[in-house]
């Protein structure tokens, strides 16, 4: 009891303590509002106790003052103060809005929804299901007073740091959703204050063996880093000051995730890392920062491909500085950050910061342009029609890297690394997108697959009517990449005549079994199987492009009583055995025999198959449909035995394909080039080609790992101009 009351009192004191600091610098209303939050809060919660044992409101407390320290407004700091007495004490809204008003209560309502974020991680499709419009508005409160994610941000910063009271299970969990999560959206709101620190301590808890080779590889080089960076300093300070640059220049903390990120990222030693040793110089306006760039690069020679303009081309996040690496004394390597002091307030604070100077500003574009994508996505959220699609644009806008090109007219969009112009004009217009044609890349013509990089200009061709192709969904083609573009495709798809789509859906399933040799499928089970009334609408769905092929081809196989076994492709260069490893195919009843693969049907994992015994040679596996085996079942032969794929992954087996195309130069090449990007080995090729109609026939023999790898890259073939058709032949 008495170490009880103990903790209260320090709870006490601390307390006063802190509000005794703030006093200085805030008005007499603010004090008191933050003064009333604290006298509820402790009420509410007298007698919790944390994990750690300490009382809970020294949680409380901790997650205002990380938000005092960003300056925020009084409003927040009791919000802060306030954020758990809902949902951990017998207080309930009402009670808070009664006594704080709606802006106050608005921001405690909307701290507890944000925790629906965490369910954004979930595998299960009925949950995201179930919590999507709950997302919905509190993405919407979130885009209407973002001080409801600082909070949170705070609230899991101080978690973060006192972690150590939970089992390691508990750790790597919370961990993982703040390097997940909390982390990124920090970033996307320019807060690098609190974004750091989430990422330093996930790691921590996530590779702390990692974690602590890189801190004790700092702190033994701290005394000659922090010797040589002073050099760095002074010989900066003295330089800018000969030029006329008023300038403030001091060292950059460390990073730890950072640094082993950029490790990871680039294959680089510790030693090799230019931002361990880094310098930041803040200058009074952007001139001033190109002229210290010229002091900085005429003392020490700058390393090529270190240097970033982000005043130029800002980050999605409206992050603005210049960035340089240069050989310094010695021959050791520094980073060098060059920026205005409005934009390290910026770097530092972002979202933050635009209440810190609140007060007089009719309009804060910086603030406006770090929550625009939130407010584009929930402009988007009709036209993604499914609820994983609104969850997958989400998570692609918060968690992926981003490239950063411009339209004809310099207007700069912020895309998802590995955007293509097909995303870029779904991200323009969705007409825009369905009435693309074509697209220009710093003036010149590229794919609509090409991959756009940073500072490209993308101009898209259009045609005046136009709609969508059902290519565009192929994942395998690379047209797109970002859940807001295929949604879109797919909606139009949804929209189209039923019938339409029944019969598309009807020509590609049919197309699919006969490309991997399935027979005889019955389309009304199949549908049934895929949770469809029937084989129409289950056709309506795959035209739709609701029903993707290979999960329909998967089922197909179950329904034909096959094992699915999916190896991984093999190395390149591996050769077919006509024997088989015992571990390859399961013999039903006996014990290990010699295996081969029947050279009639040449059966790949996936087919349903038969063994057949033959004297001398042991075990013959057949695909159960093969003529030869068929004879075998009319007779009643009792050599026939019952077989399936084991558990080897590292077997190739001869597939023989036919293509049928229109005869051109360069065919063969452009054939045999997609078996060669696939790793997949050509054993043979016969071609015969009709002049006079000029249209080439091929058969080719390649060794394909599985069912799946067979089925991809007769979709690639499809897909090369002339081609007529490509299938799998079964003798």
């Amino acid at each position: 009891m008495e170490t009880d009351i103990s903790q209260d009192r320090n709870s006490e004191q601390s307390l006063q303590d802190w509000l005794a600091n703030i006093e200085q610098q805030r008005s007499k209303d603010e004090l008191a509002l933050i003064k009333q939050a604290c006298d509820f809060a402790v009420q509410a919660h007298v007698g919790q106790k944390r994990a750690s044992g300490e009382p809970f409101i020294h949680h409380a407390l901790a997650v205002a003052r990380i938000l005092d320290y960003l300056r925020l407004d009084a409003g927040t700091i009791a919000a802060a103060i306030l954020h758990d007495v809902v949902e951990d004490t017998e207080t309930d809204m009402d009670q808070v809005r009664s006594v704080f008003g709606n802006d106050v209560a608005t921001m405690v309502d909307g701290v507890t929804k944000v925790d629906l974020i965490q369910g954004l991680q979930s595998s299960d499709e009925q949950v995201r299901h179930r919590d999507l419009e709950s997302l919905r508005k509190m993405l919407l409160a979130m885009a209407e007073d973002v001080r409801i994610v600082l909070i949170k941000l705070a609230d899991r910063l101080h978690n973060m740091r006192t972690l150590d009271s939970l089992t390691k299970e508990q750790q790597q969990r919370i961990s993982r959703e703040t390097m997940e999560i909390f982390a990124p959206l920090a970033n996307r709101l320019g807060i690098w204050q609190i974004k750091w620190q989430l990422e330093d301590l996930s790691f921590r808890y996530l590779q702390p063996q990692a974690y602590q080779q890189l801190a004790g590889k700092l702190a033994e080089k701290r005394v000659d880093r922090e010797q040589f960076i002073e050099a760095i300093i002074d010989t900066l300070s003295r330089e800018l000051k000969k030029a006329d640059i008023n300038a403030e220049v001091s060292g950059r903390p460390k990073h730890i995730y950072g640094i082993w990120r950029k490790m990871q990222k680039t294959n680089r030693a510790f030693e090799q890392i230019f931002d361990v040793r880094a310098v930041r110089i803040l200058l009074p306006d952007i001139s001033s920062c190109y002229a210290a760039l010229g002091v900085v690069h005429a003392l020490w020679q700058y390393i090529p491909g270190e240097f970033d303009d982000y005043i130029a081309t800002p980050k999605a996040n409206n992050y603005q500085s210049l960035h340089t690496a240069v050989v310094g004394p010695g021959g050791q390597t520094v980073e060098i950050q060059i920026r205005t002091h409005e934009m390290h307030k910026q770097a530092e604070m972002g979202v933050a910061s635009h209440w810190r100077y609140k007060e007089g500003k009719q309009q804060d574009e910086a603030f406006d342009q770090k929550i625009n994508w939130l407010r584009q996505l929930l402009e988007w959220k009709d036209e993604l029609a499914e609820a994983s699609d609104f969850v997958d644009q989400f998570k692609s806008e918060i968690f992926s890297d981003r490239v950063y090109v411009f339209t004809p007219q310099g207007k700069i969009i912020d895309l998802p690394s590995g955007a293509t112009p097909l995303d870029f004009a779904y991200h323009i217009h969705t007409e825009v997108g369905h009435r693309c044609r074509g697209a220009k890349v710093n003036g010149r013509i590229v794919p609509l697959s090409y991959e756009l990089q940073t500072g490209e200009q993308v101009e898209i061709l259009t045609v005046k009517q136009g709609e969508p192709s059902l290519d565009w969904l192929n994942t395998h083609l690379g047209y797109i990449k970002t859940p807001k573009a295929r949604s879109c495709i797919r909606h139009w798809f949804r929209l189209q005549d039923f019938e339409q789509n029944v019969s598309l859906g009807r020509e590609i399933l049919e197309r699919e079994l006969q490309r991997v040799g399935l027979h005889d499928v019955n389309h009304e089970k199949l549908a049934q199987k895929l949770d469809y009334r029937n084989a129409e609408e289950c056709y309506a769905a795959l035209g739709r492009s609701e029903l993707k092929p290979m999960h329909m081809i998967n089922v197909a196989y179950q329904l034909s009583n096959r094992e699915q076994q999916q190896p991984p492709l093999s190395p390149a260069g591996s050769r077919m055995r006509t024997s088989v490893r015992s571990d390859t195919v399961d013999i039903h009843g006996v014990g290990n025999l010699l295996t081969q693969i029947a050279r009639c049907c040449k059966p790949v994992p996936g087919d349903a198959i038969i063994g057949y015994i033959t004297v001398g040679k042991g075990v013959t596996v057949h695909r159960q449909d093969c003529p030869n085996i068929l004879n075998h079942k009319e007779r009643g032969d009792e050599r026939l035995i019952e077989v399936h794929w084991g558990h080897a992954t590292e077997q190739t087996y001869p597939v023989d394909i036919q293509i049928i195309a229109y005869d051109r130069q360069g065919l063969l090449h452009d054939i045999t080039a997609v078996f060669a990007n696939d790793q997949i080995n050509v054993l043979a090729a016969q071609t015969n080609t009709d002049k006079r109609e000029h249209v080439a026939s091929m058969v080719l023999t390649v060794e394909i790992s599985d069912i799946d790898t067979l089925r991809q890259v007769l979709g690639k073939i499809e897909m090369l101009p002339n081609i007529i058709r490509v299938k799998r032949i079964i003798n």
